[in-house]
């Protein structure tokens, strides 16, 4: 057993491992100080998080995977600070948040749909002015002023990602065409994809809590939807789309 405290989404969170390689996955959120909620995980969440990924699997016709115990213990882990995170107006979602001139811009889509290729070429576009925040699950954070979009160690097999946090302006759902348009949707449009790419409790009061943060969250953004091929072009058209979103 290891112990080791992180500071995730300004909270300070101490976690009771099982492998050391959990704690050098988080280093670079490492911090002292007094935790304000515990995870532990244990035997039955490796068994938990190995019987999730199987099934899911199954449903997609694949062979099973086999995942050793320490990368399961970083889902075990992520997963019931997720749970905890509710609790102070934040949610996971599944996603590539990029940061341009300190603004935010999430893209969701259906895995394999191209969204790590597509802010791979905002930062080609952008050059230094565009940094990843996180390219797989950031974390979002429903405030009166608005959404703030969180880096996290879980940021994909890549390891792209960044430890800080911004502002966010837009999420934007994408969807491989022949042709780059963009067009803004209404939020009744985005939830579907809202719901389905936020992680999704099985405790139901914690499930409720999500559906209000959800709620919250389409009153402060702007939503989009962009049908893009791999081309240069459709970084240029979705970023003079979003940086100008809500001008009048």
């Amino acid at each position: 057993m290891t112990e080791f405290t992180i500071r995730i989404a300004d909270r300070t969170v101490r976690i009771q491992a099982l492998f050391e390689t959990t704690r050098d996955f988080c280093r670079d959120y490492l911090e002292e100080g007094q935790p304000e909620f515990t995870v532990s995980v244990g035997p039955e969440d490796l068994q938990f998080e190995r019987e999730k990924s199987a099934r899911e699997d199954a449903l997609e016709g694949i062979p099973t995977r086999v995942f050793p115990d320490a990368y399961l213990e970083t889902l075990a882990v992520y997963r019931k600070i997720a749970d905890q995170l509710l609790a102070y107006d934040t949610l996971l979602f599944h996603g590539s948040a990029i940061a341009v001139d300190g603004v935010g811009y999430l893209f969701t889509a259906k895995s394999g749909t191209g969204k790590s290729t597509h802010t791979r070429l905002w930062r080609e576009l952008l050059g230094s002015r565009a940094v990843m925040i996180n390219d797989d699950k950031p974390l979002l954070r429903i405030t009166d002023e608005g959404v703030l979009v969180y880096g996290t160690p879980w940021n994909g097999k890549h390891r792209l990602g960044t430890n800080l946090s911004v502002p966010l302006k837009a999420i934007c759902i994408l969807e491989r065409g022949e042709e780059n348009r963009i067009r803004e949707i209404t939020p009744k449009e985005a939830l579907p994809m809202l719901l389905q790419q936020s992680y999704r409790p099985a405790d139901p009061g914690k499930l409720l809590r999500l559906l209000e943060l959800l709620d919250r969250l389409t009153g402060k953004l702007r939503f989009y939807r962009l049908s893009c091929n791999m081309d240069p072009e459709a970084a240029e058209i979705a970023y003079e789309a979003l940086r100008t979103s809500g001008r009048n």
